[in-house]
């Protein structure tokens, strides 16, 4: 079957068999592999996209709901194509060392713009409850927790530019 949608801001047709996978379809048919496939059954968290402007786990979401849809993976995140500055969110985890191995960052990262974009003015308590669905073997989480709070913080500042 034929899906259409945008993605990353542009329009995009694609042939999908109806059992596709989002996770799939990006990773193997379109070569986008920053989306991480950790569990396969949306325990993780480290295949989140943001799909019509809303977290979602892709690694079990099939491909032909994004018909018409809008959906927002980590190699859009930064921006206009070619664009070499990263995402306000993108910058803190590096400055904060929010990672190690970088597994389950793209989704952590897109779990946290989604999370900054609904509630600009994040406490801790609010990061950690947001995290939930976001499994990380490495850091201890809290560099991530520091990292999302200045990320937001980042986020809020370049809204008032």
């Amino acid at each position: 079957m034929q899906i259409s949608f945008t993605l990353n801001g542009r329009p995009t047709t694609v042939e999908v068999e109806p059992a596709t996978l989002v996770a799939e379809l990006l990773r193997e048919q379109l070569n986008l592999t920053g989306t991480h496939i950790g569990c396969d059954t949306s325990q993780c968290g480290a295949c989140v996209v943001h799909l019509d402007g809303l977290p979602v786990k892709s690694c079990t979401l099939l491909a032909p709901a994004l018909d018409g849809a809008t959906l927002l993976t980590i190699e859009g995140l930064q921006g206009a194509p070619g664009s070499n500055r990263m995402h306000p969110m993108q910058e803190a985890f590096r400055e904060h060392h929010g990672l190690q191995c970088g597994f389950c960052t793209p989704g952590m990262l897109m779990t946290a713009v989604a999370l900054a974009t609904e509630k600009p003015d994040l406490t801790e308590a609010d990061v950690r409850h947001g995290l939930e669905g976001n499994i990380c073997r490495c850091t201890g989480y809290q560099n991530i927790v520091v990292s999302v709070m200045a990320g937001a913080a980042a986020m809020n500042a370049a809204k008032g530019e």
